[in-house]
């Protein structure tokens, strides 16, 4: 029982230590990334500046996305910047626009604590691509005291884990099929990680309980 509970400790060690790491930067989760599909992106805010909590948080759109739709927040207030095209864009259902939105802007009701999380859902439609694509994201958040710009991305052959700040980024697929109801749901390139150490943390609990089963049956 003894070798049990270290082993658990020692599982909920990993899961406490490798939580942070996971989360430290702010990242969009798409439930589907195929190319000129309709897409829900979830960008998560997980702190606030240098301890300062979060008042406003600005999402920089790519041209190639002209339309969006924000899901309503309780603590926000949401704005729209949009900004003129040079031509029409015919964005289906017989509808053209002129301008398209360039960035939404979330400001708090309220302070975002440090070290507590909130979310922000944008509808979308993703551009017509190629598989392997990247949309970013340019985020800045704003706080109290300071600011965050999470606008920095990889150079060629540059490691994304390396950068301080790294702007959210999603990697387009390919189109599905038409009449196909299946949703591609790939993680972005920063999301990918939280994955994985949640992963590392359900094995060594695994391996914790195995040990315990183990013990008990050689004592038996």
């Amino acid at each position: 029982m003894r070798i049990f509970t270290r082993s658990l400790a020692l599982a909920g060690g990993l899961l406490v230590v490798t939580a942070p790491l996971a989360s430290a930067h702010v990242t969009v989760t798409p439930d589907t990334t195929a190319s000129g599909g309709y897409a829900v992106l979830k960008f998560s805010v997980p702190h606030g500046c240098d301890g300062s909590g979060t008042t406003k948080v600005s999402v920089q759109m790519p041209e190639s996305i002209p339309t969006v739709s924000a899901t309503i927040g309780y603590n926000w207030t949401i704005n729209k910047v949009m900004t003129p095209l040079p031509k029409p864009v015919d964005i289906g259902h017989g509808k053209t626009i002129n301008e398209r939105v360039s960035e939404v802007v979330y400001t708090a009701n309220a302070p975002l604590p440090d070290g507590y999380r909130d979310t922000f859902e944008l509808s979308v439609k993703l551009p017509e691509g190629k598989a392997g694509d990247k949309l970013v994201f340019p985020v800045i958040q704003t706080c109290e005291v300071g600011e965050t710009s999470w606008i920095e991305t990889p150079a060629p052959g540059q490691d994304p884990e390396a950068l301080a700040h790294p702007a959210p980024t999603i990697t387009l697929t390919a189109a599905e099929a038409e009449g196909s109801t299946a949703s591609t749901a790939t993680s972005t390139d920063s999301g990918t990680r939280d994955i994985a150490f949640v992963g590392l943390g359900l094995g060594a609990i695994g391996a914790a309980l195995g040990l315990f089963a183990a013990v008990r049956s050689r004592k038996e």
